[in-house]
């Protein structure tokens, strides 16, 4: 049965929400695969997944599936009891990672909110009140609670809401001597993006991961991964961790976790979610049976060979391609990332001008991302089609032509 709703424009926006976002002038309303269509309906190209998120692109027909089977079922119950969708997807996190233990939850500040406290707990329990000190990077990004946005230490974010959560210091990402001097017997965690994010997709360095994982044993610490949007698949590997072969004592995913729809979830080992006790932690919609039986649909598409080596070939499809449009048209110095998480570096002409490209982009039919003011992001599904790719890039040149006559 078919639904009446009201007519509603972009121009609603600025009547009725909160003026925290600033979306794009059009408004979409379908999409297919690397495929969406606005109001009027024009296609565009997506390379943009959601910020990472959809990560089998949209309307997938295994989380279409997944999704309208267990809507029929059960859609909601609270962790007074548990569930099925909820203890499938964890047996599957745990068989396919490090991990020995699942904390679920629905975004990606809410898994990593549940990993600084169960660090700060840990190290409370163990070795008494004193160590409770966090060391993150410099420009990371770890969500938007009080807590999330103090570990992420970026100004913009955390500033003008008062004190911001004590104990926690910075320092510049890939630089391991300045790790060293960092981390003390006070040090709890070491929290660490596997590849900056937000911060413009920077890849970390194997020898400063390494170099993290060995200061965290010497020091009694823990090793935190925020996976958020390395996660999944991203990178080529199930989790960026694994490209590098460290692993860390604690990681967050969320984004890809639900293919587009609300999930996430803290992995750790047993010995350490022991000190998450009953009632020291938790959430109402955690483990939400309609999110977990799509994050089971995704894990179970995303984590094959096929798929894992499609995403390095697809890789090298935009690395080549990207950087072929950097030296014809002088716009970007560099193409970096890992896998489908792909950030263009913008010469000295261009820095600050990400917006631009981002609207001279949408202007030739193209989603496309920024990480900040000076690196363009490709954030698309991993399973997009190459002539998607193809005719995204085309239009891709198209904008940078554009803005370069």
């Amino acid at each position: 049965m078919s639904v009446e709703h009201a007519a509603v424009q972009r121009a609603d926006f600025d009547q009725v929400m909160v003026p925290n976002y600033a979306p794009a002038g059009f408004i979409p309303v379908r999409g297919a695969g690397s495929r969406v269509w606005d109001q009027a309906g024009r296609e565009l190209v997506d390379f943009s997944g959601g910020i990472a998120v959809n990560v089998l692109g949209h309307c997938h027909p295994a989380l279409v599936g997944a999704l309208t089977e267990q809507a029929n079922n059960l859609w909601h119950v609270s962790n007074v009891f548990t569930n099925e969708p909820t203890l499938r997807l964890a047996k599957k996190l745990v068989d396919s990672t490090f991990a020995e233990r699942v904390f679920f939850c629905n975004s990606g500040a809410e898994a990593n909110e549940a990993a600084f406290k169960l660090a700060r707990r840990v190290a409370h329990d163990l070795y008494g009140p004193e160590k409770y000190e966090i060391i993150a990077a410099v420009n990371s990004f770890h969500g938007r609670t009080l807590f999330t946005v103090s570990v992420g230490g970026q100004p913009k974010y955390s500033d003008g809401f008062g004190p911001k959560i004590t104990g926690i210091s910075h320092v510049p990402y890939n630089d391991l001597e300045a790790l060293k001097a960092a981390v003390t017997d006070k040090t709890c965690a070491v929290v660490l993006e596997p590849i900056q994010g937000e911060g413009g997709v920077m890849p970390g360095e194997l020898a400063y991961l390494q170099g993290a994982r060995t200061l965290c044993d010497e020091h009694n610490a823990l090793l935190v991964f925020d996976e958020v949007q390395s996660g999944m698949g991203r990178s080529g590997h199930l989790f960026a961790y694994m490209h590098y072969g460290v692993t860390p004592d604690i990681l967050s995913s969320a984004k890809s976790i639900g293919g587009g729809f609300p999930l996430a979830a803290m992995l750790t080992t047993e010995k350490l979610a022991k000190h998450f006790a009953v009632g020291v932690h938790g959430t109402t919609y955690g483990g939400n049976p309609l999110a977990c039986a799509v994050g089971e649909a995704v894990i179970d598409v995303i984590n094959t060979p096929q798929v894992l080596a499609g995403v390095q070939r697809k890789h090298q499809q935009f690395k080549t391609r990207l950087e072929s449009i950097g030296q014809q048209y002088g716009v970007f110095t560099e193409v970096r990332g890992l896998g489908l998480l792909i950030g263009c570096v913008l010469s000295d002409a261009w820095k600050g001008k990400a917006k631009d490209i981002f609207n001279a982009a949408e202007a030739q039919d193209l989603m496309i991302l920024q990480a900040g003011p000076e690196v363009i992001r490709f954030a698309p599904s991993l399973v997009i089609e190459d002539a998607d790719i193809e005719e995204g890039l085309n239009r891709f040149e198209r904008a940078i032509a554009k803005l370069t006559s």
